[in-house]
């Protein structure tokens, strides 16, 4: 099969790269090894999206564009927090989306490489027993192991680096083949009953002194530290191995809960992940390293197509096997950081970008941006970026020359870059007159689409409130872009956690529910749009009608007395 973009590995960055690179009209593959979209955050595996609004504890920070579209859409369905229903999300959006080709249950086995460039990939799907032959123009690799990249000659880094091959301060003196290690989860269930637990002979036996520094007061589900391998065991090398002794280590630390603590006397163990979820492997040699002092210093960049903002979250290698010493250590940044272009490709290889937490950062940056909300709109990146890459003719590397664009691009369709505003010469809303009873209504065309900081942003309307946008000339309007607020400061991702659950609302309050587009023509209406039931941030509108002003007037919010509207694009 031929196909313009193939895109390897189903998590979250490769389902957003491949989503926007079809979006743009690119014929694009989905290669993924699992029954399911996702990756940590399926439900083979149940770990929680993260990002730089740190669980809602960093105003106006969580990511936008097809993550939020996805953590939305999940939200509208799928209240019960249930991460198969959310299976079903991922899958929808990529199997009713035009130009794109999923495959599910297939395993990339080959790479063929001619001059340098990858000309095609080899898949066997086990469920249908067919040897694929999959080619393409461009490629991403979005496996988390860079494995596809391995295969075509990348270069790629493991392990720690020592502190002065960055000038890293907080990076160890003598840099070492460590990794951090993978985890297994767990959920037990209620029964409404006292009932037993007896371990198996298998299980490993814990005391409390081997978990001092591990909480583990019972809540209903845990436990992030119950993490193994990166030390003698390499997390690809021995990953059959690791997941043997993981599953040994959480039947010994239930063990240990259940019949130490009181408040587990009616918990059964129900669910854990027998895919364990990995944290770190390989780290590609990009063009760009971000490092340590990217992340703390927030520093941008010319080519900034991302954003990043967890702390450097550095987990210790052997994971429980450390008991002496704390799971993780965070090291503190001063906010958000850009994420540049240049971190997603080695010109060692043209037509392929990498993606997920195997991008171009040193291992300390890797404590940051590992997470699924930054691999995210990585993702997403490198999707638009493919599509720049069509329309010019030109290699990862030659996006540089039209990089400017490419950030334009990624803002219209609703991501952030820290220090980019809107100035998108297609965009002619803002050559418009905005007449309103609101006195805020000019910033839906102030070219920023949150608020940054002390900077307001945000058009909050009242139920009696309408912008109007006067053209300074009639002109056909192909296009119409919103972005509603959806509430960046709040925690949306489902979860496990009871904890992480506590810290979240029903539904964004003051994101719109009802509104209405109304487009004139010489005072008479000849374009009108009523929604009654909205629950995404980003919706545009095709009338392709003649007009010279555009109304919009929201009518409810889904709490709030006043909804709100960051921005109104016009094409």
């Amino acid at each position: 099969m031929k196909f313009e973009f193939a895109v390897i590995g189903g998590g979250v960055s490769g389902f957003c790269a491949a989503v926007a690179a079809a979006r743009h009209g690119v014929k694009t593959a989905l290669i993924q090894d699992r029954p399911v979209l996702g990756g940590n955050a399926s439900s083979e595996i149940r770990m929680h999206i993260c990002g730089a609004d740190r669980h809602g504890s960093v105003e106006e920070a969580r990511e936008t564009g097809i993550i939020e579209e996805l953590q939305l859409k999940n939200r509208a369905r799928n209240p019960q927090h249930s991460f198969s229903v959310q299976d079903s999300v991922f899958w929808e959006m990529a199997e009713f989306q035009d130009n794109l080709t999923l495959f599910l249950n297939a395993t990339v086995t080959d790479v063929k490489t001619e001059n340098g460039k990858i000309i095609a990939v080899s898949a066997y799907q086990m469920t249908t027993e067919k040897h694929l032959d999959i080619r393409a123009d461009y490629f991403a690799d979005c496996t988390g192991d860079g494995t596809i990249a391995l295969k075509a000659g990348v270069p790629f880094a493991s392990g720690t680096e020592s502190r002065d091959v960055f000038g890293e301060e907080n990076a160890p003196e003598i840099g070492s083949g460590c990794t951090m290690g993978s985890s297994v989860m767990f959920i037990a269930r209620d029964t409404g009953k006292n009932c037993p637990f007896v371990a198996p002979d298998w299980a490993y036996k814990f005391t409390e002194d081997d978990l001092k520094y591990r909480g583990h007061s019972y809540t209903g589900s845990g436990y992030w530290w119950i993490e193994y391998g990166g030390d003698k065991l390499n997390t690809i090398d021995d990953a059959e191995k690791i997941r043997d002794e993981l599953i040994k280590i959480v039947f010994g630390i239930w063990d240990h809960i259940k019949n130490t603590d009181k408040a587990a006397a009616n918990y059964a163990l129900d669910w854990f992940n027998f895919l364990p979820g990995k944290r770190e492997s390989r780290r590609l040699k990009g063009a760009y390293v971000l490092t340590e002092n990217d992340v703390r210093k927030t520093k941008s960049h010319f080519d900034d197509i991302a954003y990043g903002g967890w702390k450097m979250d550095v987990h210790v290698p052997g994971g429980i096997k450390a008991a002496d010493k704390e799971p993780t250590t965070y090291y503190e940044t001063d906010g958000i950081y850009g994420i540049p272009y240049r971190c997603l490709y080695s010109e060692i290889c043209p037509n392929l970008w990498v993606g997920g937490r195997a991008i171009s950062v040193s291992h300390m940056a890797y404590g940051s941006t590992r997470v699924m909300g930054t691999c995210g709109v990585v993702g997403q990146a490198i999707g638009c970026a493919v599509s720049t890459a069509k329309k010019y003719n030109v290699n990862n590397y030659g996006i540089i020359e039209h990089i400017e664009e490419l950030q334009q691009t990624l803002l219209r369709e609703d991501c952030y870059i820290p220090g980019v505003k809107n100035e998108d010469p297609s965009d002619f809303a803002k050559k418009c007159k905005i007449v309103s009873e609101n006195k805020d209504a000019s910033r839906v065309v102030d070219g920023y689409s949150r608020n940054e900081k002390s900077a307001v942003h945000r058009c909050d309307l009242s139920p009696d409130e309408t912008i109007e946008l006067l053209f300074p000339e009639k002109r056909k309007v192909k296009e119409i872009l919103l972005k509603f607020d959806s509430d960046l400061s709040h925690e949306l991702t489902i979860t496990i956690s009871e904890y992480v659950k506590s810290r979240q609302q029903d539904f964004p309050p003051s994101l719109a529910k009802r509104f209405e587009l109304i487009g004139l023509s010489d005072g008479k209406e000849v374009y009108k749009f009523t929604e009654n039931n909205n629950f995404l941030r980003l919706r545009t509108f095709y009338p392709d009608v003649e007009m010279d002003t555009l109304r919009i007037r929201i009518t409810e919010s889904y709490k709030n007395k006043k909804a709100g509207l960051y921005e109104i694009r016009l094409y």
